[in-house]
């Protein structure tokens, strides 16, 4: 290698070869790297001899170098932009469903009328059994 390069460094090279895989760029007279095909582009991409040209001069990004064998991962995805909003999604709002007003709190203030209502018809009973 005639240069250091590291990880997250951008550099400017040359499309030198295109494989069903990735494509290759020449970074200068010694170094080449390898984009792999899913660090391309965002979302799909069928054919890379459309999207790039040998020859072409492209804008690229170190994302891995191998200690071993100093082969050199590149990325040209990690410089695009996203159209993701820079504001939080919104939380939809759940309707909330009627539930009938049951349990102890509501059978506690009904129940002195329901105490009452009882007691009428004892007594009322007790009249007609007379």
């Amino acid at each position: 290698m005639t240069r250091e390069y590291k990880i997250g460094d951008v550099i400017e090279g040359v499309v030198s070869g295109i494989q069903n895989y990735g494509v290759f760029v020449k970074l200068d007279d010694q170094t080449q790297g390898l984009v792999h095909i899913s660090e391309c582009h965002h979302g799909y991409i069928e054919d890379l001899s459309s999207f790039v040209k040998i020859g072409q001069q492209v804008r690229v990004i170190i994302i891995d170098i191998d200690e071993y064998s100093h082969k050199i991962s590149l990325s040209m995805r990690a410089l695009e932009k996203t159209n993701v909003p820079t504001y939080p999604a919104r939380n939809k709002k759940i309707p909330r469903r009627h539930t009938p007003k049951i349990g102890f709190k509501t059978l506690k203030q009904q129940m002195p009328s329901i105490i009452e209502e009882a007691l009428k018809n004892i007594q009322n009973k007790n009249i007609q059994n007379q």
